[in-house]
C-alpha cells in the first residue's frame, strides 16, 4: 500500500501533466529507449515510485512506450499508473519498487521563484532566465530544467533544453565549464538519486 503522503498526492496531482513524448534533446536514445525519458520521470514524481535504470531495461520496448504515453494526471490515472508500474517491476524482479517521497509543492510547480541550480547554469551559459520566461514554461519543461541542472547530470543537455524551449539559440560549442569532467551520462542515473551512480 502507498504511504499516506503518496495517497495525499494522488488526490492533488501535478497540474497540467501531459503524457507527452521525449524531448528533442533526448533523441539520441529514442530509438531503443535505453534511458528513462524525463516525461516518465515526471510521472514517477506524481505516482511516487522510484524506478531504477536496471528495472527500466528489463521492460520490453512496448512496455517502455506504454509508460511514456499512459496518462498520469487524474487521481484515478495516477493510481492506475502506479499499480501497473509496480506490478511490472515485481513481475521482472520478484521485488516491489521503493516508494518515492513526494514533495507536495515541487519546485517546478512554483511560479514565484526560479530554483538556484537553474539560475546558476543558465547564467553560466550566458542565458540568464527571467521570472516571466520561467512562468511561461510548462510544468514538464520546468521539471526538465531542474533535473538537468542538478549535480551529476551532463549539463550539455541543459543547454540543448534551453534552446529547445526557445530560451537561447543553439551554440556549436559549449563552454568547457559546462562539460564538467566525471559527470555520469543522463541515463546512468536512477530516478530519485541523480547525484549517485545507479
Amino acid at each position: 500500500m502507498p504511504s499516506r503522503s503518496i495517497l495525499r498526492t494522488m488526490t492533488n496531482p501535478i497540474p497540467n501533466q501531459s503524457p507527452g513524448q521525449p524531448f528533442g534533446f533526448e533523441a539520441d536514445f529514442v530509438s531503443d529507449l535505453r534511458c528513462i525519458p524525463l516525461g516518465v520521470r515526471y510521472k514517477l514524481d506524481s505516482c511516487g515510485v522510484k524506478l531504477k535504470l536496471p528495472h527500466w531495461h528489463r521492460f520490453t520496448l512496448a512496455q517502455r512506450q506504454t509508460l511514456i504515453t499512459l496518462p498520469c494526471q487524474t487521481p484515478a490515472e495516477i493510481r492506475a499508473y502506479r499499480q501497473r508500474l509496480r506490478q511490472w517491476v515485481y513481475d521482472q524482479t520478484g521485488e516491489w519498487p521503493t516508494d518515492l517521497a513526494i514533495d507536495p509543492e515541487p519546485a517546478w510547480g512554483r511560479l514565484d521563484q526560479i530554483p538556484a541550480s537553474v539560475t546558476a547554469h543558465a547564467s553560466r551559459l550566458g542565458t540568464p532566465l527571467s521570472l516571466d520566461q520561467w512562468q511561461a514554461l510548462s510544468p514538464l519543461q520546468r521539471f526538465a530544467l531542474i533535473k538537468l541542472s542538478q549535480a551529476g547530470h551532463e549539463h550539455r543537455n541543459f543547454a540543448l533544453a534551453l534552446a529547445e524551449f526557445g530560451l537561447e539559440s543553439p551554440k556549436p560549442n559549449l563552454p568547457e565549464s559546462v562539460e564538467e569532467p566525471g559527470r555520469w551520462p543522463e541515463c546512468a542515473l536512477p530516478f530519485g538519486a541523480e547525484s549517485t551512480p545507479g
